[in-house]
């Protein structure tokens, strides 16, 4: 087995060629200079001719070097310059954590190596070490003379980040396991040449970074060629600085074995679980509250649940929830409610591109609100929306099944559909009468001339009621073939121009006065470019999904108001329906069959089953 000093100096080896390859970029530049300098000492000292091919060669050789001098410095100048990329991440003070920081230094002694100089929380499951010494990470620097010089001379050491979910999924024992290998790479990144070499490569790619947000000709020329040569140098060094990676990581596993090495791979089988629930809760039930201008305030809290959801159901997950006895890695916080509720916030931001701050369009939900406040609230305004598409759609025929066909022996014309009203469903009274049912209302409008008694034998379906009513979708998308593909493109589109509009009212909202007042360190780009998420949770959904989506929806609301249904939370799928206080999961399967197929009987059977009355109308926002 490799000793951790082995790792060591494979990783040296490869930072001093990274060094090596930044000298010789250097060397490049001031070969011109070196030219230059040798003709003009020669002519100086007469060793060199005075001809006129001499003094032409030392014109050249002076303007070159005084170009490339130039375009050096500004090389050095953008590089040196230039912020590195910044994880976003909520930094942890030692008064609001002091077990944990207790606990990290403990971890550091028995490995020998130096502490990290903060801690911070990241909403990912992940935990790295990331060196934060550039000036443009911290408050300025107010230490003058042999102050300043000191701490040139010692490096201060990188900031442990920690993935928030790991501390309220994670046990005391199984949190100082699972960070032993990562603060045991504090020791390799102490020493000088591994340092140098991180430092150069960052420079190089936060310049990259620089030249391809240049604006305007002025700046866009030069920092366009910066970019290329930085670009070029990285190329360069780019395998040199994977396995130096690679050769610091393995020095600081090995270094590592010596700490609780049973418990690791206990902690690392929990680091496979929590990562499966904390995606199922931001993409199932996070998402759904963040498209609405809701966060939940307490996503950490809720990965336990999920979590523990998924080890009721899972055999292979099996006795994981039995360590919930044992003292969680959230109590070596202060205020845990607090600091999840930060790190609730950044997430929203991360993979939503929320606002950095709460306000009246971006509020916090508890989760015993969820249900009430997000569920309810999703459905009525899928619901509406989707009613309002219909309105706008093409007039066509009506479907048999809605209203009574005139007597054969009727001789007046039936109306030309495309002349008759458009019905506005979505802009309707919320809510039918108390007095009246909706079967005894018969618009004569809608419905072609003949012979009343025909509506009073019983013999035909009555008219639908008045408002937006389940039988209304279920028709249009049964009997009409088109209905669906146009209802889908429309919706598409409806949602496109939504998200649109409320992309720039968070551009015009944010600003990075915003973002110094929460207490998060943002990265790059999460302010310029203007809320959009950096890490985007689901791809676009297709106007398919949409239209299942919001004919589940429309269900739902019927469900809710004719049959006692209540909507409900689900840890693992989200928002759920709940019939006598259970969970009704079959209802996917009829819905596609409709959207899909056109095929109405499966949703109809399950409507009849669950007692949902689809001609009742229900009520939007």
């Amino acid at each position: 087995m490799a000793s951790p000093e082995t790792g060591v100096l494979a990783a040296r080896a490869r930072a001093l060629a990274v060094l090596r390859i930044r000298s010789t970029a250097l060397a490049v530049a001031l070969l011109p200079a070196a030219v230059a300098v040798v003709l003009f000492a020669g002519r100086a000292s007469g060793h060199l001719g005075a001809g006129t091919g001499w003094d032409l060669a030392r014109w050249i050789a002076g303007s070159l070097a005084v170009l490339s001098l130039l375009l050096a410095a500004l090389v050095a100048l953008v590089v040196a310059r230039a912020r590195p990329a910044l994880s976003p991440s909520v930094p942890i003070s030692e008064k609001s954590a002091p077990d944990l920081y207790r606990l990290v230094r403990d971890l550091a002694d028995r490995l020998e190596v130096p502490a990290p100089s903060a801690i911070a929380l990241t909403p990912d499951c992940d935990s790295w070490l990331e060196d934060r010494t550039h000036r443009a990470h911290g408050p300025p620097r107010r230490s003058t003379g042999a102050a300043r010089g000191e701490a040139r001379r010692t490096p201060e050491a990188p900031v442990l980040v920690i993935g928030s979910p790991f501390l309220w999924w994670m046990r005391v024992a199984e949190l100082r396991a699972l960070l032993a290998p990562v603060v045991a790479g504090t020791g390799p990144s102490a020493h000088p040449d591994i340092a140098a070499a991180r430092r150069f490569i960052r420079g190089l790619d936060a310049a990259v970074a620089v030249a391809a947000r240049a604006r305007g000709p002025l700046r866009a020329l030069p920092l366009r060629f910066v970019g290329r040569v930085a670009r070029l140098l990285l190329r360069a060094g780019r395998e040199h600085a994977t396995i130096m990676e690679r050769a610091v990581a393995a020095a600081a596993s090995e270094r590592a074995q010596t700490v609780d090495y049973g418990l690791r791979i206990v902690a690392q089988e929990q680091v496979g679980l929590a990562y499966a629930g904390w995606d199922r809760l931001l993409t199932r039930v996070a998402l759904p509250a963040w498209r609405m201008g809701r966060w939940p305030s307490r996503l950490d809290a809720g990965v336990v649940s999920a979590l523990t959801e998924l080890s009721r159901r899972d055999r292979l997950a099996n006795g994981f929830a039995s360590r919930l006895g044992e003292r969680p890695a959230c109590d070596l916080l202060e205020e845990p409610g607090a600091i999840d509720r930060a790190a609730s916030l950044l997430a929203a931001r991360l993979f939503h591109g929320g606002p950095a701050e709460p306000g009246p369009d971006w509020s916090p939900v508890g989760w015993g609100q969820y249900p009430e406040e997000v569920v309810d609230r999703k459905w009525r305004l899928e619901a509406a929306r989707l009613h309002r598409v219909l309105d706008n759609l093409p007039a066509t025929a009506l479907p048999a099944t809605a209203l009574p066909a005139a007597p054969p022996t009727s001789a007046a014309p039936a109306p030309d559909p495309a002349s008759a009203p458009p019905l506005s469903y979505a802009r309707s009274a919320p809510r039918t009468p108390a007095d009246r049912s909706p079967a005894d209302h018969h618009p004569t409008a809608d419905r072609p001339a003949g012979p009343s008694s025909a509506d009073r034998s019983g013999d035909r379906p009555a008219a639908p009621a008045p408002g937006p009513t389940l039988a209304r979708v279920i028709d249009r998308l049964a009997q009409d073939e088109r209905a669906g593909d146009l209802v889908a493109a429309r919706l598409g589109a409806e949602v496109e121009r939504e998200e649109r509009e409320e992309a720039a009212r968070q551009a015009a909202r944010g600003g990075s006065a915003q973002d110094a007042t929460v207490g998060v360190a943002w990265g790059d780009g999460m302010v310029a470019e203007g809320g959009l998420p950096l890490f985007p949770l689901q791809p676009p959904r297709t106007g398919r999904e949409l239209l299942a989506d919001h004919v589940t929806a429309m269900v739902c609301c019927a469900a809710v108001d004719t049959a006692g249904a209540a909507p409900g939370l689900d840890w693992l799928d989200g928002p759920a329906l709940l019939v006598d206080g259970a969970r009704r999961a079959d209802l996917g399967r009829p819905v596609l069959s409709l959207v899909d197929d056109g095929d109405a009987e499966p949703l109809r059977g399950w409507l009849t089953t669950v007692g949902v009355r689809p001609e009742k109308p229900v009520r939007l926002v």
